[in-house]
């Protein structure tokens, strides 16, 4: 599913259309564009320029010349291409298959090209104005004091706080099992209590041993989330 790590991705591939003019916009699931009819993202969009492409979290965001944003969300199948080329091939819990059923909205660019959401089970979306004041700082670029303040002295579950978006913006449901796990953290600990490792995910989609000694890996519900984690390692 897109997280951090795959909207970076994007938007990198998104780079390709700085610069051009949008002459089209094919919006043609009406739940796909929040926040407003689809008629008003067509009209806010076409005939401007893409300035930049930016990312804060997991929401890519095109800024117009005109001053104007388009937020794209990606949800858990939402794949973005440019020009008919995908920056990930594939995404986990998502069809492997190209249907351009699929394409949910789409910028058609002058002197050619496009860029285009591909996403089978709709759960992204596209907007214009996105409030980014709800998401917390990059998790990329969080500093320790930062992470401390974001964590709080919540007693709510570890991996519950690092999913909050408001908090710090970017981690998704996979990428916080790795990050817990790599910690030597229990998912479950409450967040006010708070090295190079080998990686969780292969192994709980494998044999589901921990990839250190072995020991079976436990599946449980932390805040609403499947997650896996090592009993021995993550306390």
């Amino acid at each position: 599913m897109p997280e951090l790590l795959e909207v970076e991705s994007y938007r990198r591939l998104a780079e390709r259309v700085v610069g051009r003019r949008v002459t089209h916009v094919d919006a043609p699931d009406e739940w796909f564009v929040k926040g407003g009819p689809p008629a008003e993202v067509v009209a806010g969009v076409t005939g401007r320029r893409v300035d930049e492409a930016r990312r804060i979290g997991k929401l890519l965001v095109l800024d117009l010349d005109d001053g104007g944003r388009l937020g794209l969300r990606f949800g858990m199948t939402g794949r973005l291409l440019v020009d008919g080329d995908a920056a990930i091939e594939r995404l986990e819990y998502s069809s492997g298959r190209a249907e351009p059923r699929w394409d949910r909205f789409r910028l058609d660019f002058e002197g050619g090209g496009d860029l285009r959401i591909r996403d089978p089970r709709r759960l992204g979306g596209v907007m214009l104005e996105p409030d980014e004041s709800r998401l917390g700082t990059d998790a990329l670029s969080v500093e320790p004091a930062s992470l401390r303040a974001a964590l709080g002295r919540s007693n709510a579950p570890l991996k519950a706080r690092l999913l909050d978006q408001a908090r710090v913006a970017g981690i998704g449901n996979l990428l916080a099992d790795e990050i817990l796990y790599r910690a030597g953290l229990d998912p479950a600990r409450p967040a006010a209590r708070r090295a190079s490792s080998p990686s969780l995910r292969p192994a709980a989609a494998g044999d589901g041993l921990c990839p250190r000694d072995a020991t079976p890996l436990v599946r449980r519900q932390v805040g609403g989330r499947t997650t896996f984690s090592c009993p021995t390692h993550q306390v």
